[in-house]
């Protein structure tokens, strides 16, 4: 896989998304800030060699990728949808 050309940068909040049509579910998340791969995308589901993991760096290219080996975990912050309060 290489960089888009001329390939903008953007944001993606601290959240995890579970896609109920693939089964996958997608956990972004600020790992540190002060390393040089702050950035973590975890994949986990029915995956044919096991879940996987992301990193990238501050300028938004992949740093490294591998297996998770400790499993996809409940982060602390998670919040559910039906927590929030109804706006009008």
């Amino acid at each position: 896989m290489g960089l888009k050309n001329e390939g903008r940068t953007w944001t993606i909040k601290e959240q995890v998304i579970e896609d109920l049509s693939t089964g996958l579910t997608l956990e972004f998340e600020v790992v540190a800030d002060d390393c040089e791969a702050p950035f973590r995308l975890r994949i986990s589901g029915d995956l044919p060699f096991g879940q996987r993991e992301i990193l990238f760096g501050r300028d938004g290219k992949e740093a490294s990728a591998g297996m998770v080996l400790a499993g996809l975990s409940s982060p602390p912050w998670l919040t559910s949808f039906d927590e929030y309060p109804a706006t009008d």
